[in-house]
């Protein structure tokens, strides 16, 4: 897979429009990428939601992908949730369309992907989880809230040093529906844009 479709869909994030009230959402995760970064510290996200289902991992598969293509070094990101439940399939098939190469590890219940954003890259591991699980980071990362249940649900995470609430709108709401493929595609394209503008930023 040559990835020139994805590499398109990151080349129009170029100039999307972020609103300002966004931008200030956004710019404590920057700051806090780039402490760590001026420390020669690994960068380890944490995306949270409360089933890891959608957001999570959008937040998850965009962020490694632009640390990726920003050449940005020792960055690790993670997604969990209140509760485990599985990567629902519109999730991939979604990034599918963007450009990314998918493979499923297993099957079941809570499938395990890989998601590969280049030929070369580490592939992504995305499978449903609790954010707490020993397959994330038990200390020194940044938990980023990306739905109201769940930044409303747990005020403290525990070895967190900083708790970011930078939430989206849950395209669930549209499952079944006629629109269910356009507003998971939208879904996809903030997240993207506005974590292609928080890596564009470190310095």
């Amino acid at each position: 897979m040559d990835f020139e479709i994805l590499e398109s869909t990151i080349q129009q994030l170029k100039g999307a429009s972020i609103p300002e009230e966004r931008k200030e959402t956004l710019l404590p995760l920057v700051d806090y990428m780039q402490k760590r970064r001026v420390a020669e510290k690994p960068i380890r996200l944490n995306f949270i939601c409360t089933h890891n289902s959608r957001r999570s991992h959008l937040g998850q598969v965009w962020a490694q992908t632009m640390a990726y293509y920003f050449g940005i070094k020792r960055v690790y990101c993670y997604s969990g949730g209140t509760e485990e439940t599985a990567m629902y399939p519109k999730v991939a098939e979604t990034l599918v369309r963007q450009g990314f190469a998918i493979a499923k590890l297993s099957e079941g219940d809570n499938p395990v992907y890989a998601i590969k954003c280049a030929p070369n890259a580490h592939p992504i591991i995305a499978f449903s989880k609790k954010y707490d699980t020993a397959f994330n980071p038990s200390s020194g990362f940044a938990a980023i809230m990306t739905c109201a249940q769940a930044d409303e649900g747990c005020p403290f995470i525990p070895g967190a040093e900083v708790r970011l609430p930078i939430r989206y709108e849950d395209p669930k709401a549209f499952d079944y529906s006629p629109e269910q493929e356009l507003k998971y595609l939208e879904r996809s394209i903030q997240i993207a844009s506005e974590l292609y503008f928080v890596f564009s930023s470190l310095t």
